[in-house]
């Protein structure tokens, strides 16, 4: 659990977000207050994980979706993961400091991305730990918000210096608002990055061949998606949200799922759903007894880049 959750109003979040706040008292007031770019969010429940040695750079890019071997020192980047058949397996924020890259993931998640990447290590001069329990994560508002890694042993120190604390929920209003899905709670195991919204932000089109590149450079060519993210702007007479998983109904079809969700103080209830490419735009969705209307966040045509020739 975060020490942080003793902060005065906190109030902890739920399931895997249970060790951090989802609130301190007003997530609606949180919201104004990261907008106008002051206060942090506590995200030291995601896990942390180092690569260094002087092969760090090079082989993560042969590993990974992004473009890696000229990466900048502090430079924020993302990059995933993908199976051979290019489902996403897992999606890192990182930052190399000249000496190493650390990333960040979904809480829970680090141990399994330590496995793997030691598993690929070969002869390849790095070495690969778990370091959530020396780092904790927080997020800071600007013009794109900015991640920061703090050591876990002065994150009340930070929390007094870069305060206002805002919960969670303020969070992830803003990030839902914004189309950024969480790995594993606005995906699931067939997932590939066309239709999450993650081509160009976490995979580099004109770079070298990395497991499951084929899977993602013949849809982004020649296909489509055959799912699509959208934001969900739902029903807002009903005190409740619908519950991650819900399905997404067309009529009587299903015809997706619904991620994760909250209450923007503009927007009113939203959340990020993924559904079939060719539902269309207007349809009248229902997920959890609630009415959702759409807003692209992947557009229906990505991917139709290249037509063959009859």
């Amino acid at each position: 659990m975060s020490p942080l959750l003793d902060l005065p109003g906190a109030v902890a979040g739920d399931g895997i977000d249970a060790p951090v706040a989802a609130h301190y008292g007003s997530f609606n007031g949180e919201q104004r207050i990261l907008e106008a770019g002051d206060g942090f969010v506590d995200l030291s429940h995601r896990g942390v994980v180092r690569v260094t040695g002087p092969d760090r750079l090079t082989w993560l890019h042969s590993l990974t979706t992004q473009h890696l071997l000229d990466l900048p020192p502090r430079t924020p980047t993302q990059t995933l993961v993908l199976s051979p058949q290019g489902h996403v397996e897992h999606a890192m924020h990182a930052v190399d400091d000249g000496t190493s890259f650390t990333a960040h993931v979904e809480p829970g998640l680090a141990a399994a991305l330590v496995e793997w990447l030691d598993r690929m290590r070969f002869m390849m001069r790095v070495e690969v730990a778990d370091v959530t329990d020396e780092l904790a994560v927080t997020w800071r508002p600007g013009a794109a918000g900015r991640y920061e890694l703090v050591p876990r042993d002065q994150l009340e120190a930070y929390a007094a210096a870069a305060g206002p604390a805002c919960g969670l929920w303020a969070f992830d209003a803003l990030r839902i608002a914004r189309g950024e899905p969480r790995l594993g709670l606005d995906t699931d195991h067939r997932t590939i990055p066309n239709e999450a919204g993650w081509i160009g932000s976490a995979v580099h089109l004109d770079k070298g061949c990395y497991r499951g590149q084929e899977t993602v450079a013949r849809v982004h060519t020649l296909g489509r998606p055959p799912r699509r993210l959208t934001l969900l702007h739902l029903d807002g007479s009903a005190d409740r949200l619908p519950e991650r998983g819900s399905e997404l109904v067309l009529g009587d079809k299903a015809v997706g799922f619904v991620g994760t969700s909250a209450r923007h103080h503009e927007l009113g209830p939203i959340a990020l759903g993924m559904v079939k490419r060719n539902v269309a735009l207007d349809a009248p969705l229902v997920t959890d007894g609630l009415a959702a209307a759409q807003e692209a966040v992947v557009d229906p045509e990505v991917g139709l880049h290249v037509r063959p020739l009859r």
